[in-house]
């Protein structure tokens, strides 16, 4: 079982060699909403060894549990 750092170490490599410097992002408008969509992806779709080779979302059992209350 890895550690809480050790999980931040491999996302932070993750998120480097599969996104960041994937390509060349020509704003940060670009670049945001493609993050976006890449997080759906590692959470919700790409299989990860730590959870028997299932997307980490899989372990939820209420849902999606951050969506945010809108205020008005």
């Amino acid at each position: 079982m890895l550690s809480r750092m050790e999980l931040s170490t491999a996302t932070a490599s993750i998120l480097s060699e599969e996104f960041l410097y994937a390509r060349t992002w020509t704003s940060e408008q670009q670049r945001a909403r493609a993050l976006e969509v890449w997080n759906v992806h590692y959470n919700y779709h790409r299989p990860h060894t730590a959870v028997g080779n299932r997307p980490p979302a899989s372990k939820l059992t209420a849902g999606v549990t951050n969506v945010m209350a809108s205020y008005s």
